[in-house]
């Protein structure tokens, strides 16, 4: 899957693509608009690709502190900028590694 078709999938589907990884899915619900049911998903999975998601979702929620724990669990730089950039990135990254069988 391209970034293309999930952006897409966000704008046109009611449920994430199947197939989808954890952190893919909870980007997925994040950019729906449910912020909770995306942190339901990154919150007890302890993958860098989830606490990376998790960073992201409490910087979208203005805890820096929560955000700066997650982004070094998930050996990730702090993040500035827009947040669907950052969104965007993250996706991105995940949607290569996944298409590379990471």
């Amino acid at each position: 899957m391209t970034l293309d078709e999930f952006n897409l999938a966000v704008a046109s589907e009611t449920h994430p693509p199947r197939g989808l990884a954890v952190a893919l899915q909870a980007l997925w619900w994040e950019a729906k608009g449910d912020w909770h049911k995306a942190h339901v998903l990154v919150q007890n999975d302890s993958s860098g690709n989830c606490a990376w998601v998790h960073a992201f979702l409490h910087r979208k929620e203005g805890d820096e502190t929560n955000a700066a724990y997650w982004y070094a669990k998930a050996k990730r730089p702090l993040a500035h900028g827009s947040f669907a950039a950052e969104r965007d990135r993250i996706a991105a990254v995940l949607l290569a590694d996944d298409l590379a069988g990471v």
